[in-house]
């Protein structure tokens, strides 16, 4: 298509030639002629100005470029839309004769489903979801609108995914939490019979495991990011547009609040609680109450505070010999003296 039409779809203000054929959209070293991409950061401007790409998405006018350039508020959004528009869609499957769909199940409009995927008793499937192999769909699970689940997803009985969710390889959702009490020298298994409810917009990495709450239900907001390898305990409510990083693990009955982030195998203790836009960084240990504010280490403390402690950790051997040496002195003046 034309710069100028592609303009049309995604907003901005052309500097250059309109005319330019856009066939494709790749990063600053990828990009070939007819191809655009986009700048983030004016320290790869020289980079930018040397690559092959027809155009160039950017915040303000760079002059030294030498490219034809698409100006608008957030190029990075701008070019995620583009790719979207040159991404191949999705094609329509029908329902494979090598799935199994229960006679009691209820399936949308438009709904693919492919082979070996196994849909359960009173499943709902919403309009345009997409079942990859392999699949498996509990009883009264109910799965939105627009859906994609990749293969090899096993979703548990009385679990409810909003629309526009998406499910990668290997995840579960609505294993049985991790629950037993001890009677007698024995561990005895604790019945999980609640469920779990994902909101609208969510979308779950793979090999995450979310588990269905004891009673009632383990709680995914609308539009939270899951990263891959995550664990979810049972009766965990976390909420809206929250990021959890990978191998973040939650210990049963914590409540994660809306636009909370959290890195790289971050722990939390069972029963905390971490207030909204708290922001915690990689491998940070949680216990207690976390208020709003950017937080590090094991237990987790102010990130402040935190680069402090970790330099005077780095210090102690420094200062453990220095401390053996005014102890040798000390002994040697109170020889010297006594």
């Amino acid at each position: 298509m034309k710069l100028k039409e592609l303009a049309r779809m995604i907003g901005g203000e052309i500097v250059g030639d309109p005319e330019i054929e856009v066939r494709g959209a790749a990063g600053i070293s990828e990009a070939k002629e007819g191809e655009i991409t986009f700048l983030s950061d004016m320290k790869l401007a020289g980079k930018c100005a040397g690559s092959k790409a027809s155009g160039v998405i950017v915040r303000d006018f760079v002059p030294e470029m030498g490219k034809t350039q698409l100006v608008v508020k957030n190029p990075l959004f701008a070019f995620v839309k583009v790719l979207e528009l040159f991404s191949e869609p999705a094609q329509h499957a029908g329902i494979s004769n090598d799935a199994f769909v229960s006679e009691k199940a209820k399936i949308g409009k438009g709904v693919s489903i492919y082979a070996f995927a196994f849909i359960s008793d009173n499943a709902v499937i919403g309009d345009g979801t997409i079942i990859h192999p392999g699949v498996f769909i509990g009883h009264n699970t109910v799965v939105g609108s627009q859906c994609i689940l990749y293969p090899n997803v096993t979703v548990r009985e009385r679990v409810t995914l909003g629309n526009r969710v998406i499910v990668h390889s290997g995840s579960v959702i609505g294993s049985d939490g991790f629950g037993y009490v001890l009677e007698e020298g024995k561990h005895h298994k604790i019945p999980q019979v609640g469920g779990v409810i994902v909101g609208d917009d969510v979308e779950i990495g793979a090999c995450v495991s979310i588990d269905r709450a004891t009673t009632g239900n383990t709680l995914i907001g609308g539009g939270t990011k899951i990263d891959n390898l995550v664990q979810i305990a049972h009766n965990v409510r976390i909420g809206e547009n929250t990021i959890l990083a990978g191998q973040v693990g939650i210990a049963g009955s914590s409540e994660i609040g809306n636009f909370v982030v959290m890195g790289g195998q971050v722990g939390v203790a069972d029963h905390s609680r971490v207030d909204d836009g708290a922001m915690v960084g990689a491998q940070s240990g949680i216990f207690g109450h976390l208020k709003k504010g950017v937080y590090s280490g094991a237990p987790a403390m102010p990130h402040r505070d935190w680069l402090k402690a970790s330099a005077l950790f780095a210090r102690l051997p420094e200062l453990n010999k220095k401390i053996r040496e005014l102890e040798e002195k000390i002994k040697t003046l109170e020889r010297r003296y006594s």
